[in-house]
């Protein structure tokens, strides 16, 4: 799990059929089409697959259902970095199967690095699952279902090293104002922890052509930043082109205003890659960069290239270029091996860099990797939950400092949407900092400029009587 790609879970929202405005070319569909209910699990490469997926079902002539109670059928398109995530997966599709007694001829499908990696256990393990569906088959995925629906068993798994969908635009369910486009798939790094290489393959870049495509393609939608996606993305390659080039290029469409990227492996964070950070006002000043341990002997046996003064030499590269910058990053205790010093020296890499935000959490065993066969898993799960609770709590600490720090500050505030109780405006300041506003504030796609008021610990507040502007390029 090269970075965090691979380290949230976060829930799908779906749409109601007849409600798709991603693309012109689509017409309306009949009432009586069958309706598909996708789930994610995972990743932001995840929800970007997802969409690819909808994208597919709905030029085939499936609508969106609201909730798995209406569909036809269901996909759950999952993630199998964790073993938690896999008996999540394994728990969910048996909860879903009780909408059988409304729909007997219901299709459950699995989609994601999950397929892959437990093709040869879902037959037994999951007997209600009648489709397989690996991150490479999507571009097939219609014929998939029309196989399932047809009382067949659909599988395919295969992994394809050609396949970056080219030419396929997705059906997102997203903000309208935040994107996903994906640059790369697969990675090679084989960290000995990690399953991607073997459930999306080897890795493969975007043609540059295709990047841009889709990402003007978004910004004709009306979407105001876009998220690169790569499993590595800044190790991105296409024939002579580079990840600083792209960059460049991106960050010439009209239409968008910021731009991100995750995540970025240590190794490859090239010169030339934080000198685009610096010079392109699109970049945005956050950089999510996984460093998993702070002990050199842990990421030896991780395999991850870099050691910890490497690492540190690095932050502090980026923080003399971008002075203002943001920092996340991905930790894990308990790999094996790692003693309370190897932990000690990652608290103490956490005091040095003073990470902004981390997604946190505790090594499992992932059967087909190096790690797995090779290494032993000798520390104790009582001395994981110590330390991982540990790395929260300085985690927390760390955080709500930094949050501390933006009160008082203006902060340029791209507007998102409504929260969740429905009570306030959210939006993200460049730093990706999340800000909670009044709903007069302004609409979905705007960029306002706010006075932080306070913060909630894991977002900054501002408040009604902090001033809320349009910056002076807007209308």
């Amino acid at each position: 799990m090269p970075g965090s790609l691979c380290s949230v879970a976060v829930p799908d929202l779906v749409q109601i059929r007849g409600q798709n405005t991603t693309s012109s070319e689509q017409t309306p569909l009949p009432e009586d089409a069958p309706l598909v209910y996708v789930e994610t699990f995972g990743c932001q490469m995840n929800e970007a697959d997802s969409a690819l997926i909808k994208g597919q079902l709905r030029r085939a002539g499936y609508g969106a259902a609201q909730g798995p109670e209406h569909a036809d059928v269901i996909l759950v398109n999952t993630c199998a970095v964790r073993e938690k995530a896999e008996q999540r997966v394994y728990g969910r599709t048996t909860q879903l199967l009780r909408h059988r007694e409304q729909k007997p001829n219901l299709v459950i499908g699995i989609a994601g690095c999950m397929a892959e990696h437990l093709r040869d256990k879902l037959e037994t393990t999951a007997p209600h699952v009648s489709l397989v569906a690996g991150p490479d088959s999507y571009r097939d995925i219609a014929s998939l279902v029309d196989r399932a629906r047809a009382g067949q068993r659909a599988v395919d798994v295969r992994l394809d090293k050609t396949e970056t969908y080219e030419g396929l635009d997705g059906h997102p369910d997203d903000d309208g104002v935040s994107g996903f486009v994906t640059i790369q798939r697969g990675c090679d790094k084989f960290c000995t922890f990690c399953v991607v290489p073997y459930t999306r393959g080897r890795e493969r870049g975007v043609s540059p052509r295709e990047v841009l495509r889709h990402v003007r393609h978004l910004a004709d939608q009306g979407y105001k930043e876009i998220t690169l996606l790569g499993q590595t993305v800044n190790s991105y390659r296409y024939e002579d082109g580079d990840f600083a080039g792209l960059l460049r290029a991106v960050s010439r469409v009209d239409g968008i205003e910021r731009i991100r990227f995750t995540s970025p492996y240590p190794v490859d964070f090239s010169d030339a890659v934080i000198d685009v950070i610096a010079s392109e006002p699109k970049l945005c000043p956050y950089v999510h960069m996984p460093v998993q341990v702070g002990a050199d002997p842990v990421l030896e046996r991780m395999r991850r290239g870099y050691s910890r003064a490497e690492f540190l030499t690095l932050v502090r590269k980026l923080k003399g270029a971008v002075p203002d910058i943001a920092f996340s990053t991905d930790i894990m205790v308990g790999f094996c091996g790692e003693t309370d010093d190897d932990h000690a020296q990652t608290l103490s890499l956490m005091d040095e860099v003073r990470f902004d935000s981390a997604f946190m959490f505790q090594y499992s065993d992932r059967a087909i990797t190096y790690a797995s066969k090779k290494l032993e898993d000798d520390v104790p799960d009582e001395v994981k939950g110590r330390r991982l609770r540990e790395v929260i709590d300085l985690q927390e600490t760390h955080t709500r400092a930094s949050h501390a720090a933006r009160v008082g500050r203006v902060e340029e505030v791209l507007i998102s949407g409504v929260s969740k109780r429905g009570d306030k405006m959210v939006g993200r300041t460049p730093r990706f900092q999340s800000v909670l506003m009044p709903l007069d504030v302004g609409r979905p796609g705007e960029t306002v400029h706010r006075t932080i008021t306070g913060s909630t610990g894991h977002s900054l507040r501002s408040d009604p009587e902090s001033p809320s502007t349009l910056p002076s390029s807007e209308p």
